[in-house]
């Protein structure tokens, strides 16, 4: 044999000896992000405090390395290493599923898209269904069906935020039709409030919600209506160092104060006060139902707000609330909250600050039950201020202003958390989630990323990918810290268990690995 040649077959051998070896070192290569989750059983939840620190629990962890100046260089090298060609799979902006690609669930028919998805949060009316936690010391496991298929990380432009935004955003329209049946309602219910000879007489309007802070999606069919009450000189007490729950009472005996027929051991009721306010609603509707196709939904355990529904030209929930104003300085548990010292301005801050700060009727929760004489703060004017003058600049997003991405953000955050909730309606694993602990990390995020720079329009995706990642970090560290009273954990076990921040986390870690293709369903 040609010596060349016998050479030649003793190579080959070798590199045929040690394809196993390469391949096995290929298999053992670098593990890919989870793809999508299984399904294990649900454990029984442990005997929960009578009257425990709710949301205490890890809210003096050391800050974390997400929202570090490294770590967003990091993220941000890592976006510009990932810039590709747009995917070959990609159609009109949508993009296509692969034909191996498995889906994250069976699918399921889509449910209306008009229909109200709100479920709890600050401003809601809907109390979500008790989900029993995992005991201690027990793992998790897969929460749904195990699938084959990894994805990788698409590369920038693989989806197209932008025509999301655009199909997400309202028609003047539908604004308008909406706006005027609602206003008919609410300034009929204004009126005949202040004509009363009762304890409501007081009463004015303070629109709060996602419509009035112009960051609504979809459709205009939501609407968040308070009726504020000055009540001054009163004394607040702190319901189980909670930070967020108070007792309320009055300095003085009010003997001709029309409050005072709901207290209850000097304690002003919640639970009286909504059902006398209740019920002043459910009357008034009545003579307004002949002109307007208006019912009141039933009551909610544990909700402070009181539910009406327009059926009429298109459904519309008006959410009620009936709140407490208080113009003395903010309660102690506020004090380190608010952080826009290095975003808005201290001066800005401290104008905050001044402004009254609101207690709703919302009822802490014992276990199962709840302690229905508890009022809770609530800053939903100041959420509102801060999404309306959101940049550095003054002139951030005005008319002759330079465009910024945050309000953008904070839309598809909303969406991405709506879609997840249609696509699985009939678990419950996502009943504790609502828009405002969405709105809460948003808020984080621009503490975090202060600079008008960082929030430039062209950035949007990467823009909304920090704040996924932030997202994703508060349901791994089961920490989200309210963000005008940080001692109060909203991601604590007692206000959402384990296994469902898991099953979340879970779900948009699979649709940002694959492009977000719950984007383009129902």
């Amino acid at each position: 044999m040609d010596p060349r040649r016998r050479r030649a077959t003793r190579s080959a051998s070798k590199v045929g000896a040690a394809a196993p070896e390469v391949l096995a070192h290929a298999v053992k290569g670098p593990r890919a992000e989870l793809s999508e989750p299984s399904a294990a059983p649900r454990a029984a939840r442990p005997p929960t405090q009578r009257c425990g620190p709710a949301g205490a629990a890890g809210s003096r962890r050391k800050k974390s390395a997400v929202g570090s100046p490294e770590g967003r260089q990091v993220r941000a090298r890592g976006a510009r290493a990932r810039k590709a060609p747009p995917a070959a799979d990609e159609v009109e902006g949508q993009r296509v599923p692969a034909a191996t690609q498995e889906p994250p669930a069976a699918p399921r028919p889509p449910l209306p898209r008009t229909r109200s998805r709100r479920e709890g949060g600050e401003r809601s009316s809907r109390e979500p269904r008790a989900v029993s936690e995992p005991a201690e010391g027990l793992g998790l496991g897969p929460l749904l069906p195990a699938s084959s298929f990894r994805q990788e990380r698409p590369a920038p432009g693989a989806w197209k935020p932008r025509a999301v935004l655009e199909r997400l955003r309202l028609r003047r329209q539908e604004i308008s039709e909406a706006a005027e049946v609602v206003n008919r309602v609410v300034d009929y219910l204004s009126r005949r409030l202040q004509s009363y000879e009762s304890e409501f007489r007081g009463v004015s309007l303070l629109r709060t919600g996602s419509y009035y802070e112009h960051v609504k999606i979809s459709a205009p069919n939501e609407f968040d209506i308070m009726f504020k009450l000055e009540v001054p000189r009163i004394q607040l007490e702190e319901y189980c160092k909670t930070g967020a729950y108070y007792f309320v009472k009055f300095k003085r005996n009010p003997k001709g104060n029309p409050l005072s027929q709901f207290l209850e051991d000097e304690k002003l009721s919640a639970s009286k006060m909504l059902s006398k306010f209740r019920k002043i609603i459910k009357e008034e509707i009545k003579n307004i139902q002949a002109a307007i196709d208006i019912i009141m939904e039933k009551k909610k355990r544990g909700s402070p707000a009181i539910t009406l529904l327009i059926r009429k030209p298109k459904e519309i929930s008006v959410d009620i609330i009936l709140a407490l104003e208080s113009k003395s300085s903010w309660p102690a548990s506020t004090q380190e909250g608010l952080p826009i010292s290095h975003w808005l301005g201290t001066k800005v801050k401290t104008n905050l600050r001044r402004q009254p700060f609101y207690l709703v009727p919302k009822h802490a929760k014992e276990g199962n039950y709840f302690q229905e004489e508890t009022w809770r703060l609530s800053f939903s004017h100041i959420e509102k201020d801060l999404l309306k003058s959101h940049g550095q600049s003054k002139t951030c997003c005005e008319s002759d202003g330079v465009k910024c991405c945050r309000k953008d953000c904070l839309k598809l955050m909303k969406y991405l958390l709506e879609q997840l909730k249609t696509k699985f309606g009939n678990r419950k694993e996502l009943d504790k989630f609502c828009s405002y602990h969405v709105k809460t990390a948003f808020f984080h995020v621009c503490t975090q990323d202060p600079q008008d720079s960082q929030w430039q329009a062209k950035d949007l995706e990467l823009c909304f990918d920090n704040c996924v990642t932030y997202f994703l970090h508060c349901l791994k560290k089961e920490q989200l810290k309210h963000y005008f009273i940080p001692e109060f954990n909203l991601f604590s076990r007692d206000q959402i268990d384990k296994i469902s921040k898991e099953f979340l986390l879970q779900q948009i870690e699979y649709e940002r690995n694959n492009g977000f293709p719950v984007f383009y369903e129902f």
